[in-house]
């Protein structure tokens, strides 16, 4: 009698097996397995029905799986979609959004927006350039939690008048146990354009580029402010404080 032999690695069925690009077997290899099964089982001790069902019930499920990969792959391209097309209908709107970037422009005051999470009794916000480097501090009293502004009259902490540009800020606070607030930077600015990046859109604005995730509110833009505006014509800390 012939002796029953296994599958030979040398077959195509190996080879095809072998050769997929992403080497992860998918329902064809699954496929090519159940058949080079059925072709070298021994034929006096055939395959079980019950096995050979089972198998077949595998292989209808893992197409079913694939199925749904592939259409959830679809939803996501089209949600991405969807979601770049909303992205446009920013431009020219004002949005507040986590973020610690401000512009200081000619004389005017420069405001510090930021969320805290509890009340806190102290607050300290720090200015830094564009390049990392400090250049002023600012001390608050209490402050409720809630949404908080401070303002910076653009000098640094000799009380020089720093040059137009980009600044950044970072708040730190503290409650009356001395423990840490957790707070959250925001900047209000307008959207100018959008930016698509690994099928993601992102909102450029005068400040920074804010991810749409970040957005947290969005309304129609402040028109701008006359120009000559100076510091003494413009709402005091303590007003933009609630009166603090």
């Amino acid at each position: 009698m012939t002796p029953i032999t296994g599958i030979d690695p040398t077959t195509n069925t190996s080879k095809a097996i072998s050769n997929s690009s992403d080497q992860i077997l998918g329902k064809n290899d699954f496929l090519h397995l159940l058949i080079a099964q059925l072709q070298n089982q021994d034929p006096l001790n055939p395959t079980e029905s019950t096995e050979f069902t089972a198998q077949l019930a595998q292989f209808s499920a893992l197409e079913q799986l694939n199925n749904i990969n592939d259409n959830l792959e679809n939803m996501e391209l089209f949600q991405a979609s969807m979601t770049n097309s909303q992205a446009v209908s920013y431009i020219g709107k004002e949005i507040t959004a986590r973020g610690n970037s401000v512009q200081l422009t000619q004389d005017q005051l420069v405001a510090c927006k930021f969320d805290l999470e509890a009340h806190a009794e102290i607050a300290v916000i720090s200015i830094y350039d564009s390049a990392g480097g400090f250049l002023n501090m600012l001390e608050t009293g209490p402050l409720n939690a809630g949404r908080q502004t401070v303002v910076w009259d653009g000098t640094d902490s000799n009380g020089n008048r720093l040059p137009d540009g980009i600044y950044s800020f970072e708040v730190q606070a503290a409650d009356a146990d001395n423990q840490g607030v957790d707070v959250t930077a925001l900047i209000s600015a307008m959207v100018t354009g959008v930016s698509f990046k690994d099928n993601k859109a992102n909102l450029v604005t005068e400040l920074q580029t804010i991810a749409i995730e970040d957005v947290m509110s969005v309304s129609e833009a402040d028109p701008q402010p006359a120009a000559g505006t100076t510091i003494a014509e413009t709402n005091s800390i303590e007003q933009l404080n609630g009166g603090k």
